[in-house]
């Protein structure tokens, strides 16, 4: 089980955590994804992105 974060007092839940890193990720991603021009490639590139960051913290939670 995993333990919360303390910052100044406040309790912060690690899924807070785990979502703030998938979301750097997602963002490194998405200059990838600019540079090879990821919407050529799928229909709805939104949704694409949506469903990498959900997969994205899916593993960051699998294996951290």
């Amino acid at each position: 089980m995993y333990e919360d974060i303390h910052i100044g007092g406040v309790l912060i839940s690690t899924f807070v955590a785990y979502a703030l890193i998938a979301f750097g990720i997602l963002v490194c991603l998405r200059w990838f994804f600019a540079r090879i021009r990821f919407s050529r490639y799928v229909a709805n590139a939104p949704l694409a992105e949506a469903g990498i960051y959900v997969c994205v913290l899916a593993l960051l939670i699998a294996f951290i």
